[in-house]
């Protein structure tokens, strides 16, 4: 996929990116520890600069919900949205809930060619939830 994307392959870059598959919507430090297990030298730079250009070349989406750190999945190439639980920070795909990209039609574009769409839906996960109760 790295070659397919026109990036050299490089040890860090194939750390990061299976770091980044095996464990969906991670904050960097969690990528960085994830990295290093597999490639004990990897510093705190090259994660960095390895998932700027992971997502630039598309290969990773980069998302920060309000208030949180940026997080990073694989699953590109679609217009999932996300579920943000407001107690623990948990992330989970939602798919679209009908229709074609963008999934939603705003009410209003104002002259926008509207690519995509990007919701996220704030509550509670599960486990919060019957903590809770």
């Amino acid at each position: 996929m790295l070659r397919d994307a026109g990036l050299r392959v490089t040890r860090p870059r194939v750390a990061v990116f299976e770091a980044v598959g095996r464990l969906p919507h991670s904050d960097t430090d969690t990528l960085i520890a994830a990295a290093r297990a597999e490639l004990p030298e990897v510093s705190h730079q090259a994660v960095y600069d390895t998932l700027h250009t992971l997502t630039e070349a598309g290969l990773v989406r980069r998302i920060q919900p309000q208030g949180s750190l940026a997080r990073y999945e694989t699953r590109v190439g679609d217009n999932h949205h996300h579920a943000v639980c407001r107690s623990c920070g948990a992330v989970q795909d939602v798919d679209c809930a009908v229709g074609e990209a963008p999934c939603l039609e705003p009410s209003d574009s104002h002259g926008f060619q509207i690519e995509t769409a990007e919701v996220v839906y704030w509550g509670l996960c599960p486990d919060c939830a019957a903590q809770r109760s």
